[in-house]
């Protein structure tokens, strides 16, 4: 069984995500979040075409670019139609469904239609920062007209996907998250605080690197120097690497920055690299991008709405430039799980960094008499007061309990037993190293704070043989 399929068949049956209207046989391109997932997910929390081939056969739809790709083991993202007509034709590419021979390459609108009313017609979004620039000057008089000055968004956009695949990877109802950054143009080589990253080495695949497929790993102030992109961009290119490695846990090996070539990315972005991460089943995936929209998007509202977009800063008048990070939440929910699955011996489990699992903990009473589980209640509330995310369990062995937490990728598991009534401790096993330490009820805040933050557990009380 693929990776993919072991990760969907446990997030269905553990309460991570499933197919949408899945009573129904499923809806191909959507998934609900059930309750692991939504916590899982509030923890990070110019045209729109795709290109097209139909089976002359069976009609199925695909994307052209991926159909390729997924025969040629390459990227083909950016090409024309021409382009791809001519790929398909040169290797004999087939429909995957059904070996059929396939149409002419044609366009798709990703956009969803819709009616307002009896007769308006418009479209759901297909993307979320819009929002930003139709009110950007009224957030820039609110706040005190300072600039740079970052807006930040997260919300629904949707795209009609004609072949959605790899679950939440590729769906036509997802989730972005994108900080939109106002800035003046004539400072984009500099950032008051590149200084601190101008030693910090990036993981970054170059357009010149493709034909060797090599990641390179060049300094900040080698990046600036070598690549000519400037220190601003480049300044939220070690942040962002820097939360995936840092914050997230991500192995540095499966992450890198892809920069886009002059026909894969948009006309309007001068500079556009986007962050993969490399998942088993997959390779290389793009889960987010960081794009220089130079003024398109305030000059375009300006030209249309006749409203002026210009602001006075820096003893100037001028239209903001902008510097957009974008993520996909969906597709980084499902790297965390495919990167942090596990299987060993005994259990699977996911190895969630701390800070992104879905709980911060389960709380056990060791057996369900002599006043425990009234205790373990307490000490659940106390925590829940503390601002963390518990779980309470009481059915089956303890053993079976840390399993079930285990395969939900739970970080620490707290026990109550017949110490707890006589001495006001507790054990708190990690889950990676399933070691346990005991500690006072009333250090147990503190200490679970820091086991989160990264601590390990042999520091944070006395070790249990």
């Amino acid at each position: 069984m693929q990776k993919e399929n072991k990760i969907e068949e446990i997030a269905r049956r553990r309460g991570f995500f499933w197919q949408s209207s899945e009573i129904y046989g499923g809806l191909s391109g959507f998934y609900d979040y059930a309750h692991l997932g939504t916590l899982m997910k509030r923890k990070h929390i110019k045209s729109f075409v795709d290109p097209v081939v139909k089976c002359k056969k069976c009609n199925n739809m695909e994307r052209a670019d991926h159909l390729i790709e997924s025969e040629l083991k390459e990227s083909f993202e950016g090409m024309s139609l021409e382009e791809l007509g001519s790929i398909i034709k040169k290797h004999n590419i087939r429909c995957s469904k059904c070996e059929g021979p396939l149409q002419e390459v044609g366009i798709l609108n990703m956009m969803f239609p819709l009616t307002i009313g009896d007769s308006t017609k418009a479209y759901l979004r297909p993307e979320t920062a819009q929002s930003v620039y139709v009110n950007f000057r009224r957030e820039f008089e609110t706040m005190r007209k300072k600039i740079p000055m970052g807006l930040a968004i997260i919300g629904k956009a949707y795209r009609n996907e004609i072949s959605p695949r790899n679950t939440l990877i590729r769906m036509r109802s997802f989730t972005q998250a994108e900080l939109q950054i106002f800035f003046n143009p004539s400072k984009i080589d500099d950032h008051e605080k590149f200084s601190e990253v101008k030693n910090y080495k990036l993981r970054l695949f170059p357009v010149d690197e493709r034909q060797h497929n090599k990641i390179v790993e060049l300094t900040c102030e080698e990046t600036v120097e070598k690549l000519q992109i400037p220190k601003f961009y480049v300044y939220y290119m070690a942040k962002v690497q820097q939360f995936y490695i840092d914050k997230l846990g991500i192995p540095p090996k499966v992450f890198r920055f892809r920069q886009l070539s002059d026909e894969e990315k948009a006309f309007y972005n001068k500079y556009h690299w986007d962050i993969e991460l490399y998942l088993d089943d997959l390779g290389f995936k793009e889960m987010g991008g960081i794009h220089y929209r130079t003024d398109h998007d305030l000059s375009g509202h300006e030209k249309v709405s006749k409203q002026d977009m210009s602001i006075f800063a820096d003893e100037k008048k001028f239209i903001p430039h902008v510097l957009e990070l974008s993520f996909g939440v969906d597709r980084n929910v499902y790297a965390l799980l495919e990167l942090f699955y596990e299987e060993e011996k005994e259990r699977n489990l996911f190895s969630f960094p701390r800070i992104a699992a879905p709980y911060d903990c389960a709380v056990f009473p060791l057996v369900n008499k002599d006043g425990l589980p009234e205790k373990s209640k307490e000490i659940k509330e106390m925590l829940q007061r503390s601002n963390f995310t518990v779980f309470y369990d009481i059915s089956g062995s303890v053993g079976r309990r840390y399993r079930r937490m285990d395969e939900i990728g739970v970080p620490a598991c707290i026990t109550l037993d017949n110490d707890t009534l006589a001495n006001n401790t507790v054990t708190i096993r990690d889950r990676d190293t399933m070691k346990q330490v005991r500690v006072q009820i009333k250090d147990l805040d503190n200490a679970l704070r820091k086991f989160i933050e990264g601590g390990a557990i042999e520091k944070l009380g006395n070790v249990v043989d």
